[in-house]
């Protein structure tokens, strides 16, 4: 699955989840063997990761959250996503 984002080593993903256990607007993160469900909230839904990472991943939500609204819109539609700029 193509990755919507990658910056300082983790890996950030979004997909369309058909009945999937997260009904509401969400990514994926990765990074260095942790795996975790977040919010477009900053909320952690599921899985684990480093606190130090879990910030900088909800920094950039927070930075690029119109960004990922539209990205969660299109996948809902069956479309494709748009890339987002990274963490810098």
């Amino acid at each position: 699955m193509p990755a919507l984002c990658m910056f300082y080593g983790i890996i950030i993903k979004m997909y369309r989840e058909i009945g999937g256990k997260h009904n509401l607007p969400h990514i994926h993160a990765e990074y260095s063997g942790y795996e975790a469900a977040i919010s477009l909230d900053g909320e952690l839904l599921e899985g684990d990761m480093p606190k130090n990472k879990l910030k900088l991943i909800e920094a950039w939500i927070i930075i690029h959250r119109e960004e990922l609204e539209a990205n969660w819109k299109l996948l809902s539609e069956g479309q494709k996503f748009f890339k987002i700029e990274p963490l810098k």
